[in-house]
C-alpha cells in the first residue's frame, strides 16, 4: 500500500502560482498513474489531473486545462502539480491517490487519497 503526502498549499492571491507535490512512500509509484482531485466545502469532488505510467498519458479538466501542468519525478517518486494563473475557483483541498497506469477512472485511487493540502486563492 502506498503512503501519500500532499504539500504545498497555501493561501495566495488571485492570478499567483503555487506548485503542490504528492511525495510517496512505501512503494513506487512508476508503473501507475497519479491523479490529483480537489474538493471545496458544499461541492462535489472535481477531478483535476493525472499524470499515467508515460508522460504521454495526461489529462487535464477543461476548468484547469492551460494553468495548470502535472509532472512526475519517478526518482523522487514525486508527482508535482504547477497551479498558475489561479483564480478563487480553484479553492479547495487537494488530494493525490495513485490510480490506474492509464488514469481510466482516476477519481477512484486504487489505494487511499492523501490527507490533501488545502489551496485557497483569495485578495
Amino acid at each position: 500500500q502506498w503512503q501519500l503526502a500532499e504539500s504545498g498549499g497555501g493561501l495566495v492571491q488571485p492570478g499567483g502560482s503555487l506548485r503542490l507535490s504528492c511525495a510517496a512512500s512505501a512503494r513506487t509509484l512508476a508503473y501507475y498513474g497519479i491523479g490529483w482531485i480537489r474538493q471545496a466545502p458544499g461541492k462535489e469532488r472535481e477531478r483535476v489531473s493525472c499524470i499515467g505510467n508515460s508522460d504521454s498519458r495526461i489529462y487535464y479538466a477543461d476548468s484547469v486545462k492551460g494553468r495548470f501542468t502535472i509532472s512526475r519525478d519517478n526518482a523522487e517518486n514525486t508527482v508535482y502539480l504547477q497551479m498558475n494563473s489561479l483564480k478563487s475557483e480553484d479553492t479547495a483541498r487537494y488530494y493525490c491517490g495513485v490510480v490506474r497506469s492509464d488514469c481510466s477512472r482516476y477519481d477512484t485511487p486504487l489505494g487511499s487519497w492523501g490527507q490533501g493540502t488545502q489551496v485557497t486563492v483569495s485578495s
